[in-house]
């Protein structure tokens, strides 16, 4: 019982952050999610293409290799870029979620019938 008193306020300070990361995702990528949605079903075809490589790439690759390419590999390629730890988990997060918002979003807008929604 003693251990479990001296681990609790690691794992407060830990829920904390997990739980800002949660939020800031969830605000950030609906609208996101919601963007994409629209350019993935437009009538512009470049803006429809782009939306679904960019959909493909992100649902395709494993979420933490996206953090690692965010945190590791982008100040590789922009030279003095260096991001702390907690902005790039949330760009990750972000830009993940926000590709399968996305096509969760165009699944419901496709569903419903033209003469439903005109």
């Amino acid at each position: 019982m003693d251990y479990l008193f001296h681990i609790v306020p690691a794992v407060a300070v830990g829920l904390q952050i997990t739980l800002k990361i949660f939020i800031i995702t969830i605000v950030l990528s609906l609208p996101l999610g919601i963007l994409m949605a629209i350019g993935r079903i437009s009538k512009i075809a470049i803006l429809r293409k782009a939306m679904y490589v960019y959909i493909y790439v992100m649902r395709g690759t494993p979420l933490m290799l996206q953090i690692l390419f965010i945190y590791y590999g982008l100040p590789f390629i922009i030279d003095g870029l260096k991001l702390p730890a907690f902005p790039a988990a949330i760009i990750a997060f972000v830009l993940n979620y926000a590709a399968y918002f996305a096509e969760i979003f165009r699944g419901g807008i496709q569903s419903i019938d033209r003469g439903q929604y005109e």
